[in-house]
């Protein structure tokens, strides 16, 4: 790709899908209640003994908050907890992003040590903006991926196919999953994200303060624009790994290990300073695949960034579905940590995104 091509829309957004073609059509997020996630901690308990009465579990330093949440995303909810209780906003802790068209559940923990007598206070405060559904003290800070996964409960509307179609595909989905590609939002609108990853400085990255230096605006671990950066850089990992899970869809080889796969089940590079831990016939087809999109390859070169494995396949479990009165499509099922429920969903369905739509016209 050349620069004159950079920003021009060319970046694949829309990977093969397993079948070869997706069987049906639907709308997604038509409505927040549309698309419901709860998060699950294992070692948390998820509600309240009793109905009304929130009492916090649990001893350390950290105020865990199990929180129900509509129309807004998780970033704005930690700024407004981090301003609420006056910590730092990197005081406030949670396992992942969560969208805000959608009614999701989910944990953040504030960094609250010495104030054990002031949580159900600061528990009636939250609840006039978010209800809290359970709290619990903790002696660690919650991390990206602490969590053991995320429960879905999705409806789609408008879906075009027959429910004799659709169920045969929802079975071929519970015995092999699907394709477990990142998802196109992370690549930015028109792969945005990916137009300005082949323009970053490498270098740029390894520089970034991990040992208490400070940069940027002041803050911890670099500015603005290093987390932009490293966005980007995630982004342009995250596009390469679907590439090479493409090539392997493609030819159906993405349900068992090739040789030279450095696992026993079928994985593929996050991809690092010295490309990928594959070796032999699946280290040459990686590197083949991302020889074809030099400037990103080009991001790695000097990066110290340590190759990494991802499955190939995602596994929705407990997988189950409910035929609405009104025709909808209740679909209900539980995801690992950074697998995506439309992931999942467009291996079977061409699905519209209602939720885009009325944000255009919120802001037109």
């Amino acid at each position: 790709m050349s620069d004159a091509e950079i920003g021009a829309g060319n970046w694949r957004l829309d990977w093969p899908v397993s079948s070869g073609t997706r069987v049906a059509s639907a709308y997604l997020k038509t409505a927040p209640e549309d698309f419901r996630v709860s998060e699950v901690m294992g070692e948390f308990p998820e509600h309240a003994d009793s109905p009304g009465l929130l009492s916090v579990t649990g001893e350390g330093e950290h105020l865990c908050l199990y929180l129900e949440k509509t129309g807004d995303n998780t970033e704005f909810v930690a700024g407004a907890l981090a301003t609420l209780t006056g910590c730092r906003s990197f005081d406030v802790g949670f396992c992942g992003l969560k969208d805000r068209h959608a009614v999701t559940r989910q944990w953040l923990s504030l960094y609250r040590p010495g104030m054990m007598e002031d949580d159900t206070a600061l528990i009636d405060q939250v609840s006039e903006r978010w209800p809290v559904k359970s709290a619990h003290r903790s002696v660690r800070k919650l991390r990206r991926g602490d969590h053991q996964g995320n429960h879905f409960v999705i409806t789609l509307r408008h879906v075009s196919a027959s429910r004799e179609m659709v169920e045969s595909a929802l079975e071929r989905l519970k015995i092999q999953g699907a394709p477990n590609y990142f998802g196109p939002q992370r690549f930015g609108f028109g792969g945005a994200n990916l137009d300005h990853a082949v323009h970053i400085d490498p270098s740029a990255l390894n520089r970034r303060g991990g040992h208490g230096k400070r940069r940027g605006r002041g803050k911890p671990g670099g500015g603005r624009d290093d987390r932009k950066n490293v966005l980007y850089f995630s982004a342009a990992r995250s596009w390469l790994f679907n590439e090479v899970l493409a090539s392997r869809v493609a030819d159906g080889s993405w349900r068992a290990p090739l040789p030279g796969e450095p696992d026993v089940i079928a994985t593929g590079p996050l991809w690092g300073d010295g490309g990928t831990s594959a070796s032999g016939e699946a280290g040459q087809r990686e590197r083949d695949t991302v020889a074809q999109t030099p400037e990103l390859a080009a991001l790695f070169m000097t990066t110290r960034m340590k190759p990494e494995r991802r499955t190939l396949v995602v596994m929705p479990e407990g997988l189950s579905w409910l035929w609405l009165d009104d025709g909808g499509l209740e679909l209900d099922f539980f995801l690992a940590p950074g697998q995506y429920a439309t992931t999942v969903l467009s291996d079977i369905f061409e699905l519209e995104d209602k939720s885009l739509s009325q944000h255009k016209k919120q802001h037109d």
